[in-house]
């Protein structure tokens, strides 16, 4: 259905997934039902979310084979270290109902983030892993960390949006084998994203949302990315991105909107 990035392993994985932060319960897991019904082959999950049990029962009620779904879930701070991560990848396949996962971060630049790796390394190794990286690195973090790693990291997941584009971040790592992905393509609400003028004009072009466009400028760049959304029209809307191509012209329209700064705090580029 739609378009799929390769990473450097060789592994695909779909250029536009379906972000799981802050689903619950019941009603999370109906949420991750809808979003495998209307097409979404990419969930992400984590165990900050503290949601992976749904995700995995989900999957197991969806009516997909196994090896249709991709699941991306990151070890956070309790499992920091070397033990503590062998510990947290068990308790993921555990929760998740699976005997692999098919991309596992480390959710951010832990002091003890090379320990954790090398419990991810192991594991992709036996196949319980079929992708490791990192999250929220920035580009000095990202360096400092390959120069002492094994296998260079296949995704840094980071926040990334039309505000904050870190072209040069995608940039430095491209040049060592890395995919950049993003969280919070729609700024989580920080932005008035869907009343931004500039993607409306776009859109009424191609007959699109503003929405539509902000992740298609993401995707048509080589960046993946995973929305979320608990309404299962938006869910629709948000794959439907693949039959238009933005101009040079649009994109640099966007590219005016660029800020250069975080909305979360979280880096310092």
């Amino acid at each position: 259905m739609y378009h799929d990035i390769v990473l450097h392993n060789g592994v695909t994985m779909p250029a536009v997934g379906f972000g799981t932060w802050m689903l619950k319960g019941e009603p999370g897991k109906q949420a991750i039902l809808d979003a495998l019904a209307v097409g979404y082959l990419l969930i992400d999950t984590a165990h900050m979310y503290d949601n992976e049990a749904i995700v995995g029962q989900a999957v197991a009620e969806s009516g997909l084979e196994r090896e249709e779904v991709f699941i991306t879930t990151k070890l956070c701070r309790t499992r920091a270290g070397y033990e503590l991560a062998r510990q947290g990848i068990e308790e993921s396949l555990a929760r998740l109902q699976t005997d692999y996962i098919d991309l596992l971060l480390i959710h951010e630049p832990y002091d003890k983030a090379l320990d954790m790796y090398r419990a991810l390394t192991e594991a992709y190794r036996k196949g319980q892993v079929r992708a490791i990286g990192i999250s929220n690195f920035n580009a000095k973090q990202y360096l400092d960390f390959i120069g002492s790693c094994d296998i260079i990291p296949m995704v840094n997941q980071v926040e990334c949006h039309i505000y904050y584009r870190r072209k040069e971040l995608q940039q430095t790592l491209m040049s060592k084998g890395t995919q950049m992905q993003a969280w919070s393509p729609f700024t989580e609400g920080k932005k008035p994203i869907f009343q931004e003028p500039v993607l409306q004009a776009i859109g009424r072009q191609y007959g699109k949302t503003a929405a539509q466009v902000a992740l298609r400028y993401l995707v048509q760049q080589g960046i993946s990315v995973v929305p979320k959304s608990s309404h299962r029209e938006r869910m629709k809307e948000n794959l439907d991105i693949f039959d238009v191509t933005l101009t040079a012209r649009d994109i640099a329209r966007i590219q005016q909107l660029e800020t250069g700064k975080t909305l979360f705090g979280w880096y310092d580029d």
